[in-house]
């Protein structure tokens, strides 16, 4: 029987030689071995990734950052000395917190203020902020309320407070969903928040006392 003739390769017009098929062989099992080891690297990466992402959803985390309250009556009587009025210090039931209390320095607009950032009890607390103003101007006063609608004034311990009603209306009121605007003297009060009206005006009641012991603009 007669001997088959090796194949002849294209690239080489003619039959390999022992030695290049040897060389063919080692390459071949040269490139088989690092395919293997990146597809190893890619499966390890996967896997590192795969539980990472596992561990992430794994570990609880709270749905807000929770800050300690803060003692607004306690901010208020330390920095007391730096405003020339009586200070307005709300007083309210249990639950009620407080996430933020400080003097703010007058800026482009040059008006002073005191301001107290509250929290209404409950499970879904919602905002009410007061902001007491020294000497403060139409300008500054329309940067606090933006498009907010006068819709009335209401009575609240003895105060008349004008209502600026934003509950239903169209744009971006931010926190001035409902808030009210009140001066006594030197200072101009701002109630305003994401509450409900009736929590609001509680806040605003809370300070009716300071509102009215306010001395009158001549410092009398």
């Amino acid at each position: 029987m007669a001997n088959a003739s090796k194949p002849i390769v294209a690239e080489l017009g003619r039959p390999e030689t022992p030695e290049e098929t040897a060389a063919r062989q080692a390459e071949q099992s040269r490139l088989y071995r690092q395919r293997k080891t990146l597809n190893n690297l890619v499966l390890s990466l996967l896997v590192t990734v795969g539980l990472v992402v596992v561990i992430v959803l794994a570990v609880p985390r709270p749905a807000t950052v929770e800050r300690d309250p803060v003692d607004y009556a306690q901010v208020a009587q330390s920095v007391q000395s730096s405003m020339p009025v009586p200070l307005a210090v709300p007083t309210l039931p249990e639950g009620w917190t407080s996430n933020a209390a400080e003097l703010r320095g007058g800026g482009a607009d040059g008006v002073a203020s005191w301001y107290v950032g509250l929290l209404t009890p409950g499970d879904s607390p919602q905002y009410v902020g007061l902001t007491q103003a020294l000497d403060s101007n139409p300008t500054w006063l329309a940067q606090q309320l933006g498009d907010s609608f006068a819709a009335g004034t209401v009575d609240l311990g003895g105060v008349t407070w004008t209502v600026f009603d934003n509950r239903g209306r169209s744009g971006d009121f931010g926190n001035n969903q409902y808030a009210l605007e009140a001066e006594s003297g030197r200072s101009t009060y701002i109630v305003a928040g994401t509450a409900t009206p009736e929590e609001v005006q509680q806040v605003a009641t809370s300070i009716a006392s300071d509102v009215l012991a306010q001395p009158d603009a001549s410092g009398d």
